[in-house]
C-alpha cells in the first residue's frame, strides 16, 4: 500500500491543479468580454474608421487618391524596398542561424547580441546613424559627394535603414528552431556522403521551412510599415523618396485616408498569411 501513496498524492495534486483552473462562468464571461471589448475599441474600431473615412467621398475619389502619381510612386518605392530587403534578410537569417546553431566559435555571444541590436535601438536613432555616416557632413559624406554617389535622401539610404530595422526577424525565428532540432539529421546525411549544400537543401531547409516563412512574413510586415528610420534618411521628397508610411503622413495632414486603407489591407493580408503558416506548422 505504501508504494501507492506517491501516486495518490500525485493524482490529488493534478486534480487540485485542474480544479483551480475551473473559474465560475461569470468570471470567464467577464474576462472574455473585457478582452473582446479591448480589441474592438483599439483595433477593430480604428480600422473601420479608416475605411469609412477613405470611402466617405465615394469610390471614384478613392481610386483617384490611390492612383495619383505620388501615391503610385510611394507604393512602387515600398515594393522595391521590400523586394530587396526581405530576400537579403532571409539569406542573412538562414546563414546566421546556421552559424550560431551548428558551430562553436569565439564571439558567438557577441554576434547574438548584435542581432538583437535593432530591437534595442530606436529606429530614429538608426536613421540618424546613417545620416552621420553618409550625409553631407558625415564620415563618408565628402567622398560620396566627390564620387556623385547619393545614399541618404535617396533610395539606397531607405534600403539601408529598412535592412537595419528588419535584420533580426528571420534569424530570431530560426535560431531557437534549429537549436531545438539539433544536428543529428545533418550529421547522418554527411556520414552517408552528401555534400554540405545537398545536406542543407534536402535536410535542413525542409525542417526549417515554416519557421523561415514565418520570419519572412514578419520581416515583410516591418519593411512595409517602417516609418522612423526611413523618415530620417528619406528627405521626404514627394513622389521620389516617400514610402507608403511617409506618404500616409502627408495625406493625414490633408485628411485623406485612401492609402492608409490600402496599407491596412496589406497588414490584414499579412496577418492572415501569418496565421495560416502558424496553423500549418502546428499540424505537420
Amino acid at each position: 500500500m505504501a508504494g501507492h501513496v506517491p501516486m495518490q498524492h500525485a493524482k490529488t495534486n493534478v486534480e487540485l491543479n485542474h480544479s483551480s483552473l475551473k473559474e465560475p462562468k461569470v468570471v470567464r464571461w467577464l474576462l472574455t468580454f473585457i478582452a473582446l471589448a479591448f480589441l474592438a475599441l483599439f483595433l477593430v474600431l480604428p480600422l473601420i474608421t479608416i475605411f469609412m473615412t477613405a470611402f466617405q467621398k465615394g469610390w471614384e475619389t478613392y481610386l483617384a487618391a490611390i492612383t495619383n502619381s505620388d501615391a503610385l510612386a510611394a507604393i512602387k518605392l515600398t515594393l522595391i524596398v521590400v523586394l530587396i530587403t526581405v530576400p537579403l534578410n532571409a539569406v542573412f537569417g538562414v546563414v546566421t542561424a546556421w552559424l550560431i546553431t551548428k558551430f562553436d566559435f569565439k564571439g558567438k555571444n557577441l554576434l547574438i547580441t548584435l542581432i538583437d541590436l535593432p530591437f534595442a535601438v530606436s529606429p530614429v536613432i538608426a536613421g540618424l546613424v546613417f545620416i552621420l555616416l553618409f550625409g553631407a557632413q558625415g564620415l563618408f559624406g565628402e567622398w560620396l559627394f566627390n564620387q556623385d554617389i547619393k545614399i541618404v535622401f535617396a533610395i539606397p539610404g531607405i534600403i539601408l535603414a529598412t535592412l537595419f530595422v528588419t535584420l533580426p526577424f528571420v534569424a530570431k525565428e530560426l535560431i531557437p528552431l534549429m537549436q531545438a532540432q539539433g544536428s543529428a539529421e545533418e550529421e547522418a546525411s554527411l556520414t552517408l556522403g552528401a555534400s554540405g549544400f545537398k545536406t542543407f537543401f534536402l535536410v535542413t531547409l525542409p525542417n526549417i521551412k515554416w519557421g523561415l516563412l514565418y520570419g519572412i512574413i514578419l520581416c515583410n510586415a516591418r519593411a512595409i510599415g517602417e516609418f522612423g528610420a526611413v523618415s530620417v534618411v528619406s528627405g521626404h521628397i514627394r513622389g521620389m523618396t516617400n514610402t507608403m508610411p511617409l506618404h500616409i503622413e502627408i495625406l493625414y495632414n490633408e485628411y485623406q485616408f485612401a492609402v492608409a486603407s490600402l496599407m491596412s489591407v496589406l497588414a490584414i493580408f499579412t496577418l492572415i498569411v501569418k496565421n495560416i503558416i502558424e496553423w500549418k506548422a502546428k499540424h505537420i
